[in-house]
């Protein structure tokens, strides 16, 4: 019996004659797949970096187009040991001369009434506490009540929302040689108001249901006169420009529209001078940086619409969007948008070039500050209308980058399609690969087959060979 392997017969390898016989059929559309799969991949790189440099310049935009940016004020206080000041939207320039005749201070009363330690009993009874806008609570106490005990009930009532109370342990107060309680510590209840201001004052009531004086009514001054007075609650009082005004807070923001006074103390009779003034650095700052994000955006069209050379390998290598039509779209109206008049300006200044803003022949944009100062100083709500007003460039750019970046727009449907088709291109690859095996078994077959006949005609050969050198 003749037991054939491969290439036995034959002397021919024909593992590997069937695989690169396989190999060859299915290299041309194997080659043909993967030259179009790294060319989309090589666009959808391209386009997600376009989109991703738009993205960007359009975050910038948006300061620009927000018209308060050219409403930021910075302010300025002689003396921030007496009171700090702080700009916001809707502040204007001007200088005041302000003096603090009056911090505004919180309410602080001490119950006189003594107790032996925090966990003294207190009596029976209701302590009710008001203000003079009329919030109010109530606390009720019993024979089990402590001290510590009406503390927390105090603090943790419901409707209690201006008076904290706590206890301090001190010496007690004498009445004279004879007092048996002197040298003696005793736990006393004191009450804060939560704020300043004399509406954030309070009153307390007692009633008392045992009689005793010596406890809830003995702290109610109501009922006989024991509760001291540490601090009454006071307004600021201040005066700008030399007309008074009279806040229940220290922190003081509807005197200056726009401006937050923050009262650090008090100079009666002295002024401290407040200055507000338009931010002009924070205004440059943002318009610099619309500048750079614009010359960024720029750099990368360029980059990706570039011509890198020859194709023999010398040049730099061409841009991912090479003669693309969006690409040339997108960069020119972008260009053409940063460079039109702007009908809406409602001053002097109705373009970007006017306020020093310029683009070169090579397209790469720059600012003059210094024309931008000038600007500033002669007419800003112009200058504003010219980046933030209705055909304000920012204003139109912002729509144009949306546009393109919008969900389901160009950039959006053009990467979509090109990742379905490189998927669509990996299933092609997945069906010739298979094709190839196929193809490379049915080989492998038909070679075995003919190297086991082969082997069998090579041993019919060596057989009558020998018989007839034996004739």
């Amino acid at each position: 019996m003749i037991v054939s392997s491969t290439g036995i017969g034959s002397g021919i390898d024909i593992q590997s004659l069937a695989t690169q016989l396989a190999s060859a059929e299915a290299q041309p559309a194997l080659n043909s797949i993967s030259r179009k799969t790294s060319a989309a991949n090589a666009l959808l790189s391209g386009l997600g970096t376009l989109k991703s440099a738009l993205s960007d310049f359009s975050n910038i935009v948006a300061k620009l187009k927000d018209g308060n940016l050219f409403k930021t004020f910075k302010t300025s206080s002689s003396d921030e040991t007496v009171l700090k000041a702080t700009a916001a939207s809707g502040a204007v320039a001007g200088s005041y001369a302000v003096e603090v005749v009056q911090l505004a201070k919180a309410q602080k009363s001490i119950a006189v009434s003594e107790f032996s330690n925090s966990s003294a009993l207190v009596g029976s009874g209701t302590l009710t506490f008001d203000t003079p806008s009329g919030s109010s609570f109530s606390v009720t106490a019993d024979n089990t009540t402590t001290l510590e005990g009406l503390r927390d009930a105090i603090n943790q009532a419901s409707g209690n929302s201006f008076v904290t109370a706590s206890i301090v342990n001190v010496d007690h107060v004498s009445t004279g040689p004879s007092d048996p309680d002197n040298g003696k510590t005793v736990s006393k209840l004191v009450f804060t108001a939560k704020d300043v201001g004399t509406n954030n004052g309070f009153t307390v009531t007692g009633s008392d249901d045992d009689g005793n004086d010596a406890d809830l009514s003995g702290m109610s001054g109501f009922f006989s006169g024991n509760l001291q007075s540490l601090s009454d609650p006071l307004d600021a009082i201040i005066k700008v420009d030399q007309q008074t005004a009279t806040r229940s807070s220290n922190i003081i923001s509807d005197v200056l529209p726009g401006v937050t006074l923050d009262l650090q103390g008090s100079n009666a009779g002295e002024t401290v001078d407040v200055q507000i003034s338009l931010d002009e650095e924070a205004v440059k700052t943002t318009v610099q940086e619309f500048v750079d994000g614009y010359n960024k955006l720029r750099t990368t069209t360029k980059n990706l619409g570039k011509f890198g050379g020859s194709t023999d390998g010398s040049g730099t290598g061409n841009g991912a969007l090479l003669g693309d039509s969006t690409l040339r779209l997108i960069t020119g109206q972008i260009r053409q948008t940063a460079t039109a008049t702007v009908s809406s300006a409602s001053g002097s200044y109705n373009s970007l070039a006017m306020i020093g803003i310029s683009i070169d022949k090579d397209g790469v944009m720059s600012l003059d500050s210094a024309t931008l100062t000038e600007a500033l100083d002669a007419d800003i709500r112009s200058v504003s209308d010219v980046f933030s007003s209705e055909d304000g460039i920012s204003t139109r750019m912002d729509s144009r980058l949306d546009f393109f970046l919008q969900s389901g727009g160009s950039l959006d449907t053009r990467q979509n399609s090109l990742k379905k088709q490189i998927s669509a291109l990996s299933d092609r690859k997945l069906d010739v690969e298979e094709r190839q095996a196929n193809f490379q078994a049915i080989l492998l077959k038909q070679f075995t087959a003919m190297d086991v006949t082969v082997g069998t005609l090579n041993t019919t050969s060596t057989f009558l060979s020998n018989w007839i050198s034996n004739l």
